[in-house]
């Protein structure tokens, strides 16, 4: 049980660390300035940015359960991953912490998906912002495809759980939309500053969960590739 909440608590941080992200930060800004147009109306602010947050984590789960449960279905395809997922969890942290520390980076757009598609969902009003954090949510870039491929779906698989870790990560990804959706709301005139150190936050969350993901990486490396004793 306790490995099992460990798990969650990773999943909820790998999202929030996926939401302030360069990359799916650039989304999430222009879900709260869709969320922030109606600043008039406090109530529907809120309830805008929950409903984002649901459509979030509604995507996230679909796609986790598609894979998840597809690949714990096939007998010798979950008997493998099992028995190997720990050899492999080691170059896959390592390769996941080196992106997140910037030591390179893959060159491909993840938000200009969702930027175009942002005009045309603001007719359907409230619903808009669900509909918003489905299509921003499926928008992968370099760093979010990392998280979620390469880190969420390793402690799903491990711990078989196709509806809760990849919902809290969900959670996770649309939790800053949520704060600033609040603070929209409550007509927060330090806003930008709220923004700022969030921006300056990410960068040293983002290198610190990297050098985390090395060292843990070359830990399952040295323990379970190269056989050390340690």
């Amino acid at each position: 049980m306790e490995s099992y909440l460990v798990a969650a608590a990773s999943a909820c941080w790998l999202g929030i660390l996926t939401s302030i992200s360069p990359c799916p930060l650039a989304t999430n800004i222009a879900a709260i300035t869709y969320i922030g147009k109606r600043v008039d109306r406090p109530g529907y602010v809120l309830a805008a940015g929950l409903i984002y947050t649901l459509g979030r984590t509604i995507s996230y789960l679909a796609l986790a359960m598609l894979l998840v449960a597809s690949v714990l279905a096939v007998p010798d395809l979950s008997f493998f991953l099992q028995r190997y997922m720990n050899v492999a969890l080691g170059p896959i942290l390592l390769v996941v912490g080196l992106m997140l520390m910037g030591v390179f980076r893959l060159n491909f757009s993840g938000p200009s998906f969702g930027r175009r598609l942002q005009g045309r969902v603001e007719k359907f009003g409230l619903w808009g912002a669900g509909l918003l954090g489905v299509l921003f949510a499926l928008s992968f870039c370099p760093v979010s495809a990392a998280l979620f491929f390469g880190s969420l779906l390793p402690i799903a698989l491990r711990h078989e759980s196709s509806v809760v870790i990849p919902s809290v990560y969900g959670i996770g990804t649309a939790l800053p939309v949520v704060v600033f959706a609040i603070l929209i709301a409550l007509g927060a005139g330090w806003l930008g500053k709220a923004f700022k150190a969030l921006t300056r936050f990410e960068l040293w969350a983002r290198r610190i969960t990297g050098a985390v993901f090395v060292v843990v990486g070359l830990y399952y490396i040295a323990l379970y590739i190269l056989k050390l004793d340690i």
